[in-house]
């Protein structure tokens, strides 16, 4: 007959030291947490839900309105909303041009501005000038540039063009203010990126006998990829989104030829106080960004594997 050893069981004073221990260090962590998530919950998560909320009611801006539940009503009006999708197309155009050049632009500077020029510390200060402006500031600035009589673009091409109320040339008129007020920060990205790359790698190329173009073909852009992806994403979010600056240029005009979707939103809003159809038109905007973003990263993801 055997005999059943029966071992002890361990000591439960560690356990429950160490289970003490976490709890207390992630109460802590959250007492210390709190002072930054309060303001975010009143200021961003809050009147987002509540955003999001005003886009199923028929929420006016006007007094004495009861507000009621309308469910996909707004949905439905924004579908056949001609002017919505005139808007959204514009948009389209805006975001996607001023993304792509912005991003050829910063990295041909950023490319530059990575060589070991004469007074690169001063020329990298004035790279990011742009981006220490804030957009009124930047939107009443080109607006001179573009002044059919005292602007200095007629001046030097020899024209008296109203570029901002020309319906051919204001989209084009604020692409080119789109690149040159967003470029700064994506050279700043592109440039921490190049300097990140190791410099054995360009030493290898050069051994092997390639040339320039292949070592920033075969080296710099797959290097950078992460870097791109990201920078791209955020810089099409920023754009699509944008507002004040094209608001100060153009107000939408002339004839609706620059009103984005966020432009469009702000005038259903607030010139005719529909505030629950605005809502949707947000709400809307937000999700088709949200669902390119999760298509071009997921392409991206599976091609980085």
């Amino acid at each position: 007959m055997t005999a059943t050893v029966t071992r002890p069981a361990p000591p439960r004073g560690p356990r429950r030291a160490k289970r003490r221990r976490v709890s207390r260090q992630t109460r802590e962590m959250w007492l210390l947490m709190l002072p930054a998530l309060v303001p975010v919950a009143l200021f961003s998560v809050g009147p987002l839900l509540y955003g999001i909320g005003l886009a199923f009611t028929d929420a006016r801006n006007t007094r004495n309105h009861e507000t009621s539940f309308v469910g996909l009503e707004n949905f439905g009006r924004l579908l056949t909303d001609d002017e919505f999708w005139s808007s959204f197309k514009i948009g389209a155009i805006w975001g996607v041009s001023v993304t792509v050049l912005q991003f050829l632009a910063a990295l041909g500077l950023a490319l530059l501005l990575n060589e070991n020029l004469r007074f690169r510390g001063v020329a990298r200060v004035l790279a990011v000038v742009p981006w220490a402006m804030p957009p009124v500031v930047i939107g009443l600035m080109w607006k001179l540039v573009y002044h059919p009589d005292a602007g200095i673009l007629n001046d030097l091409l020899g024209t008296d063009i109203n570029w901002l109320a020309d319906f051919s040339l204001a989209l084009p008129a604020i692409i080119v203010v789109g690149i040159w007020t967003g470029m700064p920060q994506t050279t700043v990205v592109l440039l921490a990126g190049l300097q990140g790359i190791p410099k054995e790698l360009y030493e290898a190329g050069e051994v092997d006998g390639a040339t320039r173009w292949r070592r920033f073909w075969n080296i710099t852009l797959p290097q950078l990829r992460p870097v791109i992806v990201a920078i791209t994403s955020l810089d099409f979010v920023w754009n699509i989104n944008q507002f004040g600056l094209v608001y100060v240029l153009t107000q939408g005009g002339p004839g609706g030829q620059t009103r984005l979707p966020m432009l469009f939103a702000y005038e259903e809003a607030f010139r005719y106080r529909m505030a629950g159809y605005a809502s949707m038109l947000g709400l809307a905007m937000a999700i088709v960004v949200l669902a390119v973003l999760a298509l071009y990263l997921g392409r991206q993801m599976r091609e980085a594997k």
